[in-house]
């Protein structure tokens, strides 16, 4: 019998198409933030044309995943974990699953179970889209698209299997070391933060 460790079920396609649809109609509307992220988002949209089937870790070729950089009430610092598996600080996310809609909801689902933390709010706009090379499927590429969250005021995370730590930190004092491209996600952040707390005046 297969170790269901190192097996990969067969994705329900019919599952994914919502959220298949909803990250096709984001980043296909959405103005990037940097010229890198405007070549990642391009290169995502391309990814997509596979069909939901992207939205899956089982598709060698890449798969979309979405994490949120999370701040808190006054923008005066961001939450950070400490990988368990490559040990760098990073912004909280990972795979989608069938039962997310869209992709914010899956970057606040992520980010809501690796903090802990209730009440989360997610900027249903992208503040950015990376592509790198990780090891699941014995090698692929995470086409990652990254929102801000904000946290309420007092709240307390609480540390998750899959992180060592968690962290609060100044958004000029990151820790290290930090994982490939988070510190570019300080400034859209700040700025999805200044918009709310506008349109909230």
């Amino acid at each position: 019998m297969p170790d269901a460790s190192t097996t990969t079920p067969t994705p329900d396609l019919d599952a994914l198409a919502d959220l298949h649809t909803d990250a096709t109609s984001v980043l296909t509307g959405w103005a990037p933030t940097s010229p890198a992220a405007a070549a990642a988002r391009d290169r995502t949209l391309r990814l997509l044309a596979a069909g939901p089937v992207a939205m899956s870790r089982s598709h060698r070729a890449g798969h979309v995943t979405a994490s949120a950089l999370v701040l808190d009430a006054t923008g005066e610092r961001m939450l950070l974990c400490l990988h368990g598996k490559f040990r760098k600080w990073v912004q909280l996310g990972g795979h989608c699953e069938a039962g997310d809609r869209t992709l914010a909801g899956a970057a606040l689902r992520e980010a809501t179970e690796e903090s802990g933390i209730d009440g989360l709010v997610v900027d249903p706009t992208p503040i950015d889209v990376d592509i790198h090379p990780v090891t699941c499927q014995g090698g692929s590429l995470h086409y990652d698209v990254r929102f801000a969250a904000f946290a309420p005021a007092g709240a307390a995370e609480r540390v998750s299997d899959e992180s060592e730590a968690l962290g609060w930190f100044p958004p000029d004092r990151l820790p290290e070391p930090l994982a490939h491209a988070t510190v570019q996600l300080v400034a859209p952040a700040l700025a999805a933060l200044a918009r709310r707390t506008g349109d909230q005046m």
